[in-house]
């Protein structure tokens, strides 16, 4: 899962930067050229520089053409690749983390990568709170006077991080049971950030013993 999901990042970053180059140079060229080409979706204006054969005869435009299709091709190709990782993650966790993954919100990328973070530091498995700490989000006091707030660790396994935020971010836009929590938080007073920060916490109080689960039932494979 962990060499996937690395495989995965960087077929995404390379990606983005096809389409920003892409981009950049249709920004620079012509009018007439740029009129031709420019779609508000990526995906259609990828398609249609992919299909490009001569935009004239002059050096620069031969150029221009050749540029513009070569990126047009990097990017299908990464999209491709991208659906692949994606189909193999998703197998991956259906098999190896059932639990986890019926969870709501839970996907293939974040089951992942939690799988990845806890499975590398098996030995830090030992608690709730163990694991909070592996993913960074065990909240420090930062009160000052009569202030009384708290802050996540900065480290951490950042990915893990990242997919506990992507989850808490889910569940905060259709599950009924956080979007009440949500409310009643902010009743209280407390930002969208603050609520976001307590909600990571809890999904490591949530899913921790699933991941534990999941472990058990597989353990070489992971």
């Amino acid at each position: 899962m962990r060499s996937v999901s690395v495989t995965r990042r960087s077929a995404v970053k390379a990606k983005t930067q096809a389409i920003n180059q892409l981009c950049a140079l249709l920004i620079g060229a012509p009018q007439e050229i740029r009129q031709r080409l420019w779609k508000e979706k990526p995906a259609d204006c990828v398609k249609g520089c992919s299909r490009l054969r001569s935009l004239a005869s002059t050096p620069l435009l031969q150029t221009l053409t050749s540029t513009l299709c070569l990126l047009a091709k990097r990017w299908l190709a990464l999209e491709d690749e991208i659906k692949t990782l994606d189909a193999m993650l998703e197998s991956l966790t259906r098999e190896y983390a059932p639990r986890l993954r019926e969870r709501f919100g839970v996907g293939p990328q974040t089951a992942a990568a939690l799988v990845a973070a806890a499975g590398d530091n098996p030995e830090r498995l030992k608690s709730e709170a163990s694991l909070a700490a592996l993913c960074g989000v065990s909240p420090l006091q930062a009160s000052s006077g009569k202030t009384i707030r708290h802050r996540l660790i900065r480290g951490g396994d950042r990915s893990a991080n990242n997919a506990l935020w992507t989850i808490a971010m889910v569940r905060m836009r259709s599950e009924p049971r956080t979007l009440a929590y949500v409310d009643r938080r902010t009743n209280e007073g407390m930002s969208k950030k603050e609520i976001h920060r307590c909600l990571k916490r809890y999904l490591v109080r949530e899913l921790y013993p699933l991941i534990l689960e999941d472990f058990a039932a597989s353990p070489p494979t992971l």
